[in-house]
């Protein structure tokens, strides 16, 4: 490593008798009687010496001149006489408007140098150029003023130029420079220079050139206008006024008649009737044999003087002052494509590249009728502008605006302050720059109003320009008037949300009923609002899924441009509405998963003992026949499928979360319809340039891709799997029918279901041979059916319990509960075991003899729901006297299991998912998060809900596996 370390020297940093070599990248020292060329990369002579040769570097051979010949000639290798005195090089000097003659016309060299005289009388007017080495005609202002090269008082003398005292002249302007944001005013070389010149020749001659230098001077002071000011843009509204009797150019009365077109005019609400009166005459379209998709933006370009360079087409990354490739950069003016770029550059490299600047007058081309290509004006909005010392183009209400025409990307010029060859103190950026394209209201045809072009300069005070650096950026916009979809979605939310009102009241006069209470108490108004949170979840997500769908298929699938995408700052109430749905789906979720794990549950046995057996009986020494004991396993075992089911659902979540990655980002590529661009395409070249995200597609396309796949595993599951393959619910409910155990379930105070497992054979604790006889006769209708009622196959059943059955359900269930009490009330003397045993054995005997009509106080009676009632999800009747049964045609004690909550199950991991990838931009990421939510949420759904179940219904938790 050290013998290839080099230490670093810059030329700079020689001394002034040493000079830069090159080839060593190192200082040298220079010969004797010689020192540092101006560049520092050779030795020169000192004044006094001559060269008697030179073969570059410190190669150099330097002679002393004679006394009486102590000056050198401009290239060095000869002594000379100088009889008008030396330069501080040691070189021959003359006096003004005289030239230096070294050699004779045919090249021998003089022993006398001579200074000759420029003749500057009429026919003649010639004087000296700058080099000092030839005469030319003199200045044309100098000859019509003074009818000479010279500008004598009272004439003026300003710039190079030449002007009559008496004649009438625009005020004496203001070289200063305003840097607002530096609070600094500078003033400017280059406009001390040239300012009043080009302002008397642009108002006395009409001088092309001196008028857009004028013009460029004004933009360089930021178009910045004041009543009482005369700097730059204050002399050319002077000229401006002034000059009416020239004419205005094009039919545009703010373009003057050899002037620049600056400005569009300060009149209250012109910018709006610039910016919205017109369109701009074509039409625009995505797809079709009239497809157009190309901006032709192209643009007049000046020096600083004000010459005219070319017109410049924007491709090739004119504006665009942070590098890429031109693919890249010219996708910046594919219509309907959002552009954004954005980066860091030092100001050592601004200050390279913009030696000097370019001002620029954009236009948007067309072809006109005829074929006969046509411009259109793009007007400029400089969010720097001062008008009387104030900001004007703030904020967003454009009657206060006042718009431009001019603009340049870096100004190194004005903030020099005495020498122009020297670094500038202070330079002008255009950090941000945004050209707005805005769709015409109720037009199909692909019709834009004049585009606009925003612009923000920074300005940088130069202290170490290889330290300092300066973010810009460069972005396309598209936009529209989104109010007709801001209000229709005011006005579906409005009405969606009384609705959700409405059904939350039904649901929450359900609930009472459900519960037994006809109070409306604090408890009755928490449940209507958690109702309402999740109808209200249920509002947002239709909004917000329905509006993702909506700009997903009619953006990407039009042809002629009809719909813009909101801009990214428009989309802020759309994310609000996706964080309101999650937050309220999510409380709905989290009021679900607690009542799923409050239930109560009992599984009712309907086995018999058969026959006795001989029992010893503890302490008394003798031994009797008892019944002989109901096997516990069958119990068991349901209680077991029973919760092996709590968690099945509709569809499979791994493959859910799986498929929705594969088709958005694995193979397929669904996610490049969510990008700021026109195309529909499932692919993108990595050289071509890749349009910024929008939310809204984002959330369209997954929440489409997440409905479709889900839609497509319940038709799967529903028609195929549950049909061929397996249906755990339809399978819980014949299990329990072979076991010959019922299941009995309360999700309400009164309201609940019931599952009728009674066996038709009278009992099911039987060999494998009696089994399969019975299944036999089943098949073959040798044996009653399955159903409560005869002749029936009804087996499921939603039960509304009158309030004396839930009483005395209670009254035998306490027995349960008081283990868990203060231990002053439980019964030492009692065996906790014999006590549940007890309890379970009561309450079997209890709930068998009710399903039985034992109890004619507390019976019921079964009938069929009206179709009203099953679409409220309510029951009209209330259980007073009996209890109802209502006949289910389906199982709609799913309801209680995740099977039964489908809908809100996947409209809150749509929303999980959505929101996670709206807060990281990353499917990759939300796909991850969202399954990891749903094993937690699965596990804790299974953990406590097998704890409810072993405390409902006395199955020891050991057994539950």
């Amino acid at each position: 490593a050290r013998a290839a370390s080099v230490p670093l020297q810059r030329p700079s940093a020689c001394a002034t008798d040493h000079y830069f070599d090159s080839s060593r990248l190192a200082c040298a020292p220079c010969g004797a009687h010689q020192r540092q060329s101006a560049g520092g990369s050779s030795c020169v002579c000192e004044p006094g010496y001559r060269m008697v040769s030179s073969n570059g570097g410190f190669s150099v051979t330097c002679e002393k001149c004679p006394e009486n010949m102590s000056g050198v000639t401009q290239d060095g290798w000869n002594c000379i006489t100088c009889p008008k005195g030396l330069t501080l090089e040691g070189k021959c000097k003359c006096p003004n408007n005289e030239i230096l003659v070294e050699r004779s016309i045919d090249g021998i060299l003089l022993n006398e140098a001579l200074c000759i005289h420029c003749n500057g009388s009429e026919q003649s007017f010639s004087a000296s150029d700058a080099s000092g080495s030839r005469c030319v005609r003199c200045e044309k202002t100098f000859i019509h003023v003074s009818k000479s090269c010279d500008c004598s008082s009272p004439n003026i003398l300003t710039g190079g130029l030449c002007f009559f005292a008496q004649q009438s002249l625009p005020p004496k302007g203001v070289a200063t420079v305003r840097f607002a944001q530096l609070g600094i005013t500078l003033t400017s070389a280059w406009f001390l220079k040239n300012l009043q010149s080009s302002a008397f020749a642009c108002w006395l001659y009409s001088n092309v050139t001196a008028c857009q230098a004028l013009g460029n001077m004004c933009v360089m002071n930021m178009n910045s206008l004041s009543s009482s000011s005369t700097d730059a843009c204050g002399l050319f509204q002077y000229i401006f006024i002034g000059t009416a009797r020239l004419g205005i150019v094009h039919s545009i009365a703010y373009w003057r008649h050899n002037l620049p077109w600056l400005y569009y005019g300060d009149q209250p609400g012109l910018a709006s009737q610039v910016l919205e009166k017109n369109h701009f005459p074509t039409t625009f379209s995505f797809k079709g044999r009239d497809k157009d998709v190309k901006l032709q933006f192209i643009a007049a370009s000046f020096d600083a003087a004000g010459n005219f360079l070319k017109w410049q087409s924007l491709e090739g990354g004119i504006l665009q002052l942070c590098p890429d490739t031109e693919t890249k950069l010219d996708a910046a003016y594919t219509f309907g494509t959002t552009y954004q770029q954005s980066c860091k550059i030092s100001v050592s490299k601004i200050l390279l590249d913009f030696a000097s600047p370019i001002f620029y007058d954009l236009f948007l081309e067309y072809n006109g009728d005829n074929e006969q290509h046509h411009l259109w004006a793009v007007p400029v909005l400089n969010l720097n502008l001062q008008y009387n010392e104030k900001f004007v183009n703030q904020g967003s209400n454009m009657n206060n605006w006042l718009l431009t025409r001019r603009f340049f990307l870096v100004d190194t010029l004005s903030g020099k302050e005495i020498d122009l060859g020297k670094p500038p103190r202070v330079i002008r950026i255009a950090s941000e720059i945004a050209i707005s394209i805005r769709l015409l209201s109720h037009m199909q045809r692909g019709t834009i109003h004049p585009p606009l072009i925003t612009i923000a300069y920074t300005d940088v005070l130069v202290q170490n320009p290889e330290t300092q650096s300066v973010v810009v950026s460069f972005s396309v916009n598209y936009e529209m008037d989104q109010s007709e979809a801001r209000i229709q979605t005011d006005v579906a939310l409005g009405v969606l949300g009384g609705l959700a009102v409405l059904w939350s009241l039904l649901k929450t006069a359900g609930w009472k009923r459900r519960t037994g209470s006809s109070i409306i108490d604090l408890q009755t108004v928490f449940k209507f609002l958690l109702f309402y949170a999740g109808d209200l979840a249920n509002v947002f997500f239709i909004i917000t899924a329905g509006t993702g769908i909506y700009w997903l298929v009619f953006f990407k699938a039009q042809q002629f441009v009809s719909v813009l995408l909101p801009l990214p700052s428009q989309e802020e109430d759309f994310v609000t509405y996706v964080a309101c749905a999650f937050s309220l789906k999510a409380l709905q979720f989290l009021q679900l998963l607690i009542s799923q794990l409050t239930i109560d549950i009992f599984f009712i046995d309907w086995e018999r003992p058969k026959g006795k057996v001989l029992k010893a009986v503890e302490g008394e020494g003798v031994i009797k026949s008892a019944a002989a004991p109901v096997s516990i396993w069958r119990t068991y075992f349901i209680a077991n499928e029973w919760n092996e089911i709590q968690t099945v659902r509709k569809i499979n979540p791994l493959f859910q979360v799986l498929a929705v990655l594969f088709f958005l980002e694995v193979v397929v590529g669904f996610s490049n319809l969510a990008l700021m661009d026109a195309s529909s395409s499932l692919t993108r070249s990595s050289e071509s340039y890749v349009a910024p995200w929008s939310r809204i597609l984002r959330f369209g396309v997954s929440v489409a891709l997440w409905i479709a796949i889900a839609t497509l595993q319940v038709i799967f599951f529903s028609v195929f799997y549950e049909r061929f393959v397996e249906d755990k619910i339809s399978q819980f409910v014949d299990l329990c029918c072979v076991s010959n155990i019922s299941v009995f379930l309360l999700s309400h105070s009164c309201f609940g279901y019931y599952i009728h497992g009674r066996s038709v054979h009278g009992h099911a604790d039987t060999n494998m041979e009696e089994m399969n006889m019975n299944l036999k006769r089943e098949a073959e209708n040798l044996c009653s059916q399955r159903g409560l009622l005869p002749n029936t196959d009804g087996q499921t059943f939603q039960i509304s319990i009158s309030r004396k059955m839930r009483l005395h359900y209670d009254w035998i269930h306490e027995t349960l509960t008081r283990k868990r009490g203060p231990a002053r009330l439980l019964d030492s003397s009692t065996n906790t075991f014999e006590q549940s045993t007890r309890a379970y054995n009561t309450m079997n005997k209890f709930l068998g003899s009710f399903i039985d009509h034992v109890h004619k106080e507390m019976d019921y009676i079964v009938k069929d729901k009206l179709l009203l009632e099953r679409i409220l999800g309510m029951e009209f009747m209330e259980p007073i006297e009996k209890s109802i049964f209502y006949n289910d045609e389906g199982h709609s004690f799913s309801d209680v299991l995740y099977y039964g909550n489908e809908t809100t199950l996947l409209i809150f991991d749509i929303l999980f998912f959505s929101v996670v990838d709206l807060a990281s931009q990353s499917f990759v990421l939300a796909a991850i998060l969202t399954y990891l939510q749903q094993e937690i949420f699965r596990f804790i759904r299974n953990t406590l809900g097998q704890k409810n179940l072993a405390s409902k219904t006395l199955v020891d938790e050991r057994f539950l596996i």
